[in-house]
């Protein structure tokens, strides 16, 4: 096995549909699961036209008045669902130079009795109807036709590590108080032009800095036809992942690689923000969620599959490191790491909703400024 891939593989997801085609993909699924982290899907069937009205209201979104924008700021979210203001986002210690509104599949907010992390899940700030007209139904209809997309693509997933397809079911609780929910950003990246002074140089300046998604996996719509998401091989490598027509870039969150022992793995990525005169860079990932309430537990992946993951790990140089929140040690649920995960990157709800854990989590970061 090559453990250092130089491309990031595009997978045809109609294959799986066939029981003569569906072995090769699984294939091709599993080296993209253990060597690289990410993958391109195509022949999905989300509609095109719905694909096409999302990317015009998403980037419609971003023209609306500045006090529309902000009566939907995140800050006033306990869910951190809503916008962000542009260079309002902190990753790996410097500042995000991206515009973005968070949504999620719609769900309430959690009674006052329920666990902490609950509150991760909760209600949209949607933009008036009246300004932005369809775009509440049009996103609704995406996120559950990608939701149904997510589903399915991670019971391939589980096939494709010699797991039962059913395997990441039980991270799905139908219980109303446990049930996941799945998210999703529209993000504009301004290009260098555009930016404040003093905010970085050239072709180096921070889009989103080097991160690993979080919960199981993601589903990124390339919403203009801008170079700039990179991810990160294990030698240290920044390697592209431009956009391609018709197509999906999936990520292997975080979560998944726990659940599986580091079997999947979650990819290092970053994206750079657009050259001078090149226009803004638009977005839309779709974040499949897990109960909040999943504890940190290994699946039973055969042993010949951890062989090849084992392989893979000893030929390999290490990559550059990023801090990880999703340590088994260090937390017994997903909610309490993606909570403390938020609450780094969103400081402005964390002393709003959150100042108690906001302080460990400061804590925490300078000690790991103090260890490199």
């Amino acid at each position: 096995m090559s453990s250092s891939f130089q491309s990031v593989p595009v997978l045809d997801y109609s294959l799986s549909l066939s029981s003569d085609t569906k072995p090769g993909f699984l294939e091709q699924l599993q080296y993209a699961l253990l060597e690289v982290g990410f993958l391109y899907i195509k022949n999905t069937n989300i509609d095109d036209e719905l694909i096409q009205k999302v990317i015009s209201l998403g980037k419609a979104f971003f023209d609306l008045p500045e006090e529309e924008k902000l009566r939907l700021e995140m800050k006033n979210s306990p869910h951190f669902l809503g916008y962000s203001r542009l260079g309002n986002e902190i990753t790996k210690h410097k500042t995000d130079w991206r515009e973005q509104i968070d949504l999620a599949t719609e769900l309430p907010a959690p009674e006052p009795t329920e666990p902490r992390y609950r509150l991760l899940r909760g209600p949209n700030q949607w933009p008036s109807e009246s300004l932005l007209p369809g775009f509440r139904d049009t996103y609704t209809t995406y996120m559950n036709q990608m939701t149904d997309l997510s589903t399915r693509f991670v019971s391939l997933i589980a096939e494709a590590i010699g797991l039962p397809p059913n395997a990441f079911d039980k991270f799905f609780w139908q219980d109303p108080k446990r049930r996941k929910q799945d998210k999703l950003k529209i993000v504009k990246y301004p290009d260098v032009a555009t930016l404040p002074s003093g905010s970085g140089s050239g072709t180096e300046t921070q889009g989103v800095g080097p991160h690993k998604d979080s919960m199981l996996s993601s589903y990124l719509l390339q919403a203009t036809n801008h170079r700039g998401l990179q991810v990160q091989n294990v030698a240290g490598e920044w390697i592209e992942c431009p956009p391609i027509p018709g197509t999906f870039v999936v990520a292997i969150g975080q979560g998944l690689e726990a659940m599986t022992g580091g079997v999947c793995v979650a990819t290092t990525h970053r994206v750079l923000s657009p050259p001078a005169g090149s226009g803004a860079r638009f977005s839309i990932p779709f974040f499949q969620g897990v109960s909040y309430d999943t504890n940190f537990e290994d699946m039973d992946v055969p042993e010949d599959v951890k062989a090849l993951k084992r392989d893979v790990q000893r030929s390999a140089n290490a990559g550059e490191s990023v801090e990880m929140t999703f340590k088994k040690e260090r937390y017994e649920t997903l909610g309490q790491a993606t909570l403390m995960n938020r609450i780094k990157s969103h400081q402005d709800v964390g002393e709003k909703f959150y100042p108690d854990l906001l302080t460990v989590v400061r804590e925490m970061v300078a000690k790991e400024q103090e260890a490199r």
